[in-house]
């Protein structure tokens, strides 16, 4: 019987991205640590969850036979797309598992920066300032992921369709 080392896969992924993530924003942070710049890393980190989740999303409910008549016809990104759908399953797990929870994490401890960064510099309630900004990222992260899934389920064939071809540029030739 063959084994499967996706659990250590998804681990090592994990471990990785939200290595590279959290390195790349406590840099800037550390480096330019205003709120302003709080503000658009956590709205990035947001934006990334959502967009990821779009893409995991549109790969479980794409049509395979699309991009097989795409690939008949040799359109670049066709075989990209069927790959991405024959492994839904494992694209999905990390577009919507993975990265969509590591950009939560890091959206939340950016956002606890931000609530610390704003409460000290308007002395007001680091508790409340914090209730309030985390309640903020947590409605865009829903909301947004709401609205992200029913538009990945009306134009699956498309957003694979754009994210195979991105991919098929980093083809070996």
């Amino acid at each position: 019987m063959k084994k499967d080392y996706w659990i250590l896969k998804a681990f090592l992924i994990t471990f990785f991205i939200a290595l590279i993530f959290s390195s790349a924003s406590n840099l800037l942070i550390s480096k330019y640590n205003n709120s302003l710049l709080l503000t658009v890393i956590c709205i990035l980190f947001v934006f990334i969850g959502i967009l990821f989740d779009i893409i995991g999303t549109a790969t479980l409910t794409g049509n395979e036979a699309t991009f097989h008549a795409k690939s008949s016809k040799k359109i670049k990104g066709s075989k990209e797309g069927v790959y991405l759908i024959k492994n839904a399953n494992r694209v999905s797990s990390i577009c919507n598992d993975v990265i969509g929870d590591i950009c939560g994490i890091v959206s939340g401890s950016v956002g606890a920066m931000l609530a610390i960064n704003i409460s000290v510099s308007l002395n007001i309630s680091v508790v409340l300032t914090t209730l309030l900004i985390s309640s903020i990222i947590s409605s865009l992260t829903v909301g947004g992921k709401a609205i992200g899934k029913k538009y990945a389920i009306k134009n699956s064939d498309n957003i694979i369709f754009l994210v195979a071809s991105i991919l098929s540029n980093f083809k070996k030739q």
